[in-house]
């Protein structure tokens, strides 16, 4: 494997948002050793033509889900392709550690996760060691049993926190001053192991609209936690908020940026500002309320969003959609595990009636409430029509009411047929304004969850080919900045995120004329848990001439290099380094 290389000939963006420029850079022993005007190739060192090209830091994913999936699918494709050399987890309040003695409590654990991030339960218990407790031995064991070709860093999440000190009790109250004891151990554990910090959830309920463990935290646990990060300098706390579901969001903001502020801590909000056509009557409000928190000195207020919806694909076998968008009696279908126990349900005329009366209850704002952005997208048997909106189905068919027409249909083309719903729209004036918002985090993909649903690798590109390419609407280094400076400051990867002599060469080069977010495409690569292979969507390389992470390409003349030099990564903490000397 090469160790040493000269990148020659293109134009350097350097992540900081500084003008590009023209330059030739040199990468040994994987970092960056020099940057300057026409370099000479040293002996046995590789030249890397980058003509024509942008040459940038590596790209930083601020918002993925592969706690699980990592330890079945390791290449992490196609990530490589789409220039990603970092990817952030352990959102939402959802990690793999800590966890519980009890295998009950754990498979809890498994079951909130993978229910809310639509990622399979079987290989999540199965494939996973376990041999972990704590957080600082959950990254023991990754840094053990993994190699990624992506540098990997993570939040704790407060729900497992609270299951693994609480057991089942976290669903249902306040704890108790010994238990908010316990969570503080933890979390002083994973802070002291590396972690990013601590993230939670103020959004979701589960399939039996129970609110997640999280929201049942009460003021005095969080200014306990809060206080644990504080200690940690650098340190972040990541929550997800309600501007969706229930609308909870702004008062959620409200309470949670109060005692940051009490605690000295930096917050990044979820959704903390909506960027969806539908929410455009919270958007000013939303908008004035975090302008107010910028202008506070004693504010450290974030807020991160999305650049592209997400591609919503329905499968009758796993899927969060009918739950979490308020109906329960079609979940059933979900829930139920045989495929003739499903078939039993369609054909019910008493499940029919509750289904038609749980359709009425689908908040109005989802697409799967209106049968003209319901998409019967594939179907199993052949049967059809497929191709064609449920609203069409149902004039072709004479059906009155949309749960009746869709039972119908999956009674004709099978439970392993799936629909596909409008993409939401985006509120383009406030995505204007939050990607030049030095306080909003972009790039919130959701990768490594719902892969059913295409949550996307690949989404990153747009901010280079729709923002700058197509729309001329950001200059190269406004997006590359967003893409990776803003990101590694943010998150306090010192070492990383700049085209810097003695920084850690994660570095891209592309050329912005042939990269594209690709068509999706399924992959069979998933194990299903009983010795076969489920699908995900993905997609081909955008493609990136060079992806490079530790200074070891991972995507390399069109293809995955086939190296896994990711490490996993946390961010300089002052007072740990000032105990070690």
């Amino acid at each position: 494997m090469q160790r040493s290389y000269l990148i020659k000939g293109g134009t350097v963006v350097d992540g900081t948002g500084a003008a590009p420029f023209q330059a030739d850079v040199r990468v040994a022993n994987g970092v960056i050793a020099q940057i300057g005007a026409d370099l000479e190739a040293g002996r046995r060192e590789r030249v890397i033509d980058a003509s024509g090209c942008y040459v940038t830091p590596g790209f930083i994913e601020t918002h993925n889900h592969f706690d699980g999936p990592m330890w079945w699918m390791p290449t992490m494709e196609p990530m490589p392709g789409y220039g990603v050399t970092t990817s952030i987890n352990g959102n939402c309040g959802f990690a793999a550690a800590p966890v519980h003695d009890d295998p009950v409590v754990r498979k809890e654990m498994v079951d909130i996760f993978s229910f809310f991030e639509d990622i399979p339960q079987k290989p999540f218990l199965d494939l996973l060691p376990w041999d972990w407790r704590r957080w600082s031995e959950y990254k023991a064991s990754l840094q053990r049993n993994v190699k990624l070709p992506v540098n990997y860093a993570a939040f704790v999440g407060h729900i497992a926190i609270r299951l693994a000190v609480m057991g089942m009790d976290a669903w249902d109250r306040a704890a108790t001053p010994a238990e908010i004891e316990a969570m503080c151990a933890h979390l002083e554990d994973a802070l002291a192991a590396g972690a990013l910090g601590l993230s939670s959830n103020l959004l979701d309920h589960d399939k039996k609209d129970r609110p997640v463990p999280s929201m049942k935290a009460d003021d005095a646990e969080w200014a306990a936690l809060l206080a644990v990060v504080a200690r940690h300098p650098g340190r972040t706390v990541q929550v997800i908020v309600d501007y969706f579901m229930r609308m909870t969001g702004a008062a959620s903001i409200e309470r949670i940026a109060a005692l940051a502020k009490e605690a000295g801590v930096r917050v990044q909000v979820t959704g903390g500002v909506p960027t969806l056509q539908f929410q455009a009557p919270m958007i000013p409000g939303a908008l004035a309320a975090h302008e107010k928190r910028k202008a506070d000195n004693r504010d450290d207020m974030w807020v991160s969003f999305g650049v592209n919806s997400i591609t919503t694909v329905i499968s009758f076998v796993s899927s969060l959609t009918f739950a979490q968008s308020n109906n329960y009696v079609w979940n059933e279908i979900i829930e139920a595990k045989e495929e003739e126990a499903k078939f039993a349900l369609l054909e019910s005329p008493e499940w029919r009636a509750r289904a038609r009366e749980s359709w009425g209850k689908t908040f109005s704002h989802s697409p799967l409430g209106n049968p003209e952005t319901i998409e019967l997208f594939e179907s199993e048997t052949g049967a059809g029509p497929k191709g064609v909106h449920l609203a069409a189905y149902m004039r072709e068919r004479g059906i009155d009411h949309p749960s009746d027409a869709l039972a119908e249909w999956l009674l004709d083309n099978g439970i392993h047929s799936t629909l596909r719903l409008s993409d939401w729209d985006r509120h383009e004036e406030t995505m204007r304004t939050l990607l030049r918002d030095p306080r909003a985090i972009g790039v919130n993909t959701d990768s490594g969850a719902h892969g059913k649903m295409f949550c996307g690798i690949g989404d990153n590109v747009l901010l280079l080919t729709k923002y700058v390419r197509d729309l001329g609407e950001l200059k190269i280094e406004e997006a590359i900045h967003i893409l990776t400076g803003k990101n590694a400051e943010h998150f306090g990867l010192a070492d990383r995120g700049e085209i810097r002599v003695g920084k850690q060469a994660d570095i891209v080069v592309f050329d912005l004329a042939e990269i594209e977010r690709r068509k999706d495409v399924k992959v069979y690569d998933v194990p299903d848990g009983e010795g076969g292979r489920t699908y995900r969507y993905s997609r081909a390389p955008a493609p990136m001439r060079l992806t490079m992470v530790n200074g070891v390409p991972t995507f390399d003349d069109g293809m995955f290099s086939g190296f896994f030099p990711g490490r996993y990564i946390g961010p300089a903490d002052p007072v740990l380094a000032e105990a070690a000397e």
